[in-house]
């Protein structure tokens, strides 16, 4: 993570996007976005994350979560981290992966470029973290992070997009659980 952004507040609701190297679409696989929503499902109940709102595109996450832990920026690390091997080994062992030797050879060449990074990079480093300070802020961050799938021509109706908690908040079943919030608790 880029020493500029920076979880200040332990007990803070966030918003944090963050992108695979290179943009690369890399969630246009029902297992791929599996593995991400079955990591987000554990760390909801092993980890401490309270999930608010996410949404899953084609090539970046959106998050508005708190850490019961009180250390966001470790959790989200450990995230990126998991889901990072994790997916890249998949990439590698599915047959089916058109796309496999590329997909590869750009995070090799990510990897190489990044003093921090041993082999291969999966996602960009910097999640640029936004701490939201009230109602209306959370509100409005939640209205963008369900609208992104809209605004990219996806889907008509944020509900439609299956792996965003629109639907949750739509009062269907979305494909990760997630956790209601109550600012009275909070502000």
């Amino acid at each position: 993570m880029s020493r500029k952004y920076r979880f200040y507040n332990p007990e803070g609701i966030y918003f944090v996007s963050f992108a695979t190297v290179y943009w690369l679409d890399v969630f246009i696989r029902q297992n791929y976005f599996s593995t991400m929503a079955k990591s987000l499902e554990y760390c909801r109940k092993a980890k401490g994350l309270l999930l608010f709102a996410y949404c899953i595109l084609p090539s970046h996450v959106h998050l508005i979560f708190k850490d019961k832990n009180k250390n966001p920026g470790n959790l989200l690390k450990e995230i990126k981290t998991f889901t990072s091997k994790q997916l890249q080994t998949q990439i590698q062992k599915n047959p089916q992966e058109s796309r496999k030797e590329w997909l590869l050879w750009l995070m090799h060449r990510a990897g190489k470029k990044n003093t921090n990074v041993k082999n291969s990079q999966f996602w960009q480093q910097h999640n640029k973290p936004i701490e939201l300070w009230s109602k209306k802020v959370i509100d409005q961050k939640i209205e963008y992070v369900h609208n992104n799938p809209v605004d990219a021509g996806f889907v008509i109706k944020p509900e439609h997009w299956k792996y965003s908690s629109a639907s949750n908040y739509a009062g269907l079943e979305g494909a990760i659980e997630i956790d209601k919030i109550d600012v009275r608790l909070y502000f």
